[in-house]
């Protein structure tokens, strides 16, 4: 593999790849100066919270999600459950690692966790990224046949199949992952003194061969397929019951939540390939790539919201959850203030048949005499 000979995109302020990826060649720097009007985002202050703030509401909403799915009865196990139960789990897994990275932005991109961490917490990244978006396509499928087509869709729409096909979206995500995981390796920077986790590309052609894959089919053609998908639903509980607004949403947050950073990718890219050199794409790519990524992050945290907790059944499913908890940690307390009680009581009458004693030895010498 190559050793980056220009780490000139790595400055002290904004160092954009050292999460993301490292060329591994010169060509693939931006040669043009970053604006010195245009100040820096403070990575180190601003990352760490917002990652923060979506690990801490990503992890309760999902957790909460997962038991109430995976408690479900057999009757409940439906092929939109099944789907959104693996969704739930593909976005626990990733924030599990946000405070790892948390961290390493905190630390002035130094990674500390070591080598085989960081291949994990990047493995995690890009298995979310394209697990999540093909579980959300899969769902989006199941609404269009159970919506459009219910009655020629009843033997297509088995949860046996659900499960297949999630078998397959869980090889598929790792087969489009396999290679980040290889490439990603610590790699100390001179320019900053620190051991960072990065991407070391072989080359060019497969930096930019990963980037359209990760464009096209993270994005572009999910983004096509859920919209063709909704478009048809819309239209059809348009001309019987009115506008799907909850629907849009759907669709909406996914757009909104990625649309940026696939934006500011595909700038890098023709960044890189200098047909856009100039102080304001630098500026935009080493400082709204991680900016962007955050709001793409926060997917993870809103797919519970959108799939699960604006359902009726869901949240009737969530509230009798948390009544079976509340009565079981309201039996436990009972029962522990009676065993409480009942000790108390049996230390009472043995204090009283101690005092009793007491009392006889006393009596007893008097009544001798």
């Amino acid at each position: 593999m190559a050793i980056p000979n220009d780490l000139s995109l790595f400055n002290t302020t904004s160092p954009l790849y050292s999460m993301m990826e490292l060329y591994a060649n010169a060509s693939s720097a931006p040669s043009a100066p970053l604006c010195s009007d245009w100040p820096p985002v403070p990575m180190t202050t601003v990352i760490p919270t917002i990652y923060s703030v979506i690990c801490v509401l990503g992890t309760m909403a999902n957790t909460l999600a997962v038991c109430v799915l995976a408690c479900a009865s057999a009757s409940r196990r439906t092929v939109a459950n099944t789907f959104m139960l693996n969704l739930c789990v593909s976005d626990l897994l990733f924030l599990l690692s946000l405070p790892l990275w948390a961290v390493y932005y905190s630390q002035g991109y130094s990674w500390p966790f070591g080598r085989v961490a960081c291949k994990i917490c990047g493995a995690l990244h890009n298995l979310n990224l394209y697990a999540s978006i093909f579980f959300i396509t899969c769902m989006s499928m199941d609404r269009y046949l159970a919506i459009v087509h219910p009655l020629r869709s009843q033997s297509a729409r088995d949860p046996k199949r659900a499960r297949l096909t999630c078998i397959l979206v869980w090889v598929l995500a790792c087969a489009c992952s396999a290679p980040t995981l290889a490439l990603r390796d610590t790699y100390h920077l001179e320019t900053l003194g620190v051991e960072a986790c990065v991407i070391l590309y072989p080359n060019h052609a497969w930096y930019q061969t990963l980037v359209w894959i990760k464009i096209l089919l993270a994005f572009l053609l999910p983004l096509f397929v859920i919209s063709c998908c909704y478009c048809a639903i819309g239209r059809h509980l348009l001309a019987d019951t009115g506008p799907p607004t909850p629907l849009a949403a759907v669709v909406l947050a996914f757009f909104l939540c990625w649309f940026p950073f696939h934006c500011v990718t595909f700038l890098d890219v023709l960044n890189s390939e200098g047909w856009l050199d100039s102080c304001w794409v630098n500026w935009t790519i080493q400082n709204l790539t991680p900016l962007t990524l955050c709001l793409g992050f926060s997917n993870s945290a809103i797919n519970p919201v959108l799939y699960c907790f604006i359902g009726n059944h869901f949240r009737g499913r969530l509230g009798s959850l948390c009544k079976g908890v509340c009565s079981c940690l309201k039996a436990r307390g009972e029962e522990h203030s009676q065993k409480r009680g009942s000790f108390s009581t049996r230390l009472s009458s043995f204090s009283r048949k101690l005092s009793d004693l007491k009392d006889l030895a006393i009596v007893e010498p008097s009544g001798s005499a």
